[in-house]
């Protein structure tokens, strides 16, 4: 209990300086994280005193199943298509060359992990961070497109990046040899079974909650949880029948829509609450981690987190935006704000969770934990400084450029 109300003092004191904390560098993720680190180091015997790493595990689990529920409300295919289609060439292109060259970069900085577990790492590193890039997305000193573009491809990667990362895992564990039998096992299986779940829980849950909405059946204080409760029900819907609660989730947060279309409103509400303080948590406790896993970390960690936020991100988002005329400074901006952090910590806690028990698990773990640790200060020391630099730089545009046009 040491840690939780370690934890829940530092929400309280947070909480009475928080607007203040908006106008500087020092974002919540850096703070929770900081704290988690820091008390690990002034207190070696805090790390065995509190959260394990299964609760942990599980916690990670049921957060990035209403985390992927969420993001699938938002979800507006016309936002997706629109602005020369940033977001859709972002969330094609680029995640695909994304995982690619993070696969090659893991596979020759560490000789010793298999084409597969390269996979793994590269799918757990391809999302990037809807919270970390809040300060980006909410400034009204870059340009709309540029900003709805970013916000739109951190709500959807994450929820794509799943069956990457769940298809290496399997294939990991059999080889090469049996990649195609696991392939058709999974897509019938994982995917095929999860869809049909998600697919149905979604519908009726949303034709349910739309209706009870038009006939003021329902109370405006618990629209939330009926809402939330969708994404569990998911999650019970697919024990029995082998799906991925993950794809479940995923989907019940896009056929939702069809019958309640206010989902994406009241999901956002429910991610401003409790879903920030469960984030909050989980910097926490990553941080906690982090700090006890220091002696392990060595310079070839450091090196990959180095490429992952740099050439891995940068490289694959400039070929994907070629041909919009955007200008090097936008395409430039883009590269670099797309920071690793929640969606990479779940993911990587999803895999230990596997227990597939891979030669190269502990180098991928240490990687993403150096590279989310590395994306939480840099990407959150260079935002407001890195607006501002951009801002200028766009002032200067043509008023025909896309970044400056209506």
């Amino acid at each position: 209990m040491t840690v939780v109300a370690v934890f829940i003092v530092l929400v309280f004191l947070y909480s009475l300086i928080s607007r203040r904390l908006e106008q500087t560098v020092v974002t919540a993720p850096i703070l929770f994280t900081a704290a988690g680190t820091l008390l690990v180091l002034a207190i070696p015997s805090a790390g065995e005193l509190g959260i394990g790493r299964e609760s942990f595990l599980k916690l990670a689990e049921i957060g990035l199943v209403m985390l992927l529920f969420t993001d699938a409300t938002h979800i507006n295919t016309k936002t997706v298509r629109s602005r020369e289609r940033l977001p859709l060439r972002l969330l094609s292109i680029g995640m695909l060359l994304t995982i690619v060259l993070g696969a090659i970069a893991a596979h020759l900085l560490f000789p010793r992990m298999s084409l597969w577990e390269a996979g793994i790492l590269a799918a757990i590193l391809a999302p990037t961070d809807a919270g970390l890039g809040q300060v980006i997305v909410r400034s009204p000193h870059v340009p709309l497109r540029i900003r709805q573009a970013l916000d739109v491809e951190a709500g959807l990667n994450d929820g794509l990046s799943v069956p990457f990362l769940m298809f290496f895992i399997a294939v990991s564990q059999v080889g090469t040899d049996g990649a195609g039998q696991v392939l058709m096992k999974y897509v019938g299986e994982q995917l095929g079974m999860g869809a049909v779940v998600g697919l149905a829980i979604g519908m009726a849950g949303g034709v349910l909650l739309g209706t009870a909405r038009r006939k003021e059946w329902m109370a405006d204080s618990v629209q939330q949880l009926g809402l939330v409760a969708l994404p569990i029900l998911a999650v019970l819907g697919c024990e029995p029948v082998g799906g991925s609660m993950f794809i479940a989730a995923y989907v019940a947060g896009l056929s939702v829509q069809v019958g309640y279309p206010d989902a994406s409103a009241h999901s956002v509400e429910f991610t401003e609450g409790w879903g920030q303080l469960f984030d909050y948590f989980v910097f926490f406790l990553f941080g906690l981690f982090v700090a006890m896993a220091l002696g392990h970390f060595n310079l070839v960690h450091v090196l990959y987190a180095v490429l992952s936020l740099t050439v891995v991100r940068m490289v694959p988002v400039a070929i994907a935006l070629a041909g919009t005329r955007l200008s090097s400074a936008t395409v430039l901006f883009m590269g670099w704000f797309g920071p690793r952090g929640l969606a990479s910590i779940v993911l990587g806690l999803v895999f230990l969770e596997e227990e597939a028990r891979l030669p190269g698990e502990e180098t991928i773990k240490l990687a993403v934990m150096a590279t989310v640790m590395l994306s939480i200060f840099a990407h959150g020391f260079s935002a407001l400084p890195g607006i501002s630099l951009y801002a200028r730089t766009v002032a200067k545009l043509d008023a025909t450029t896309p970044e400056t046009r209506e």
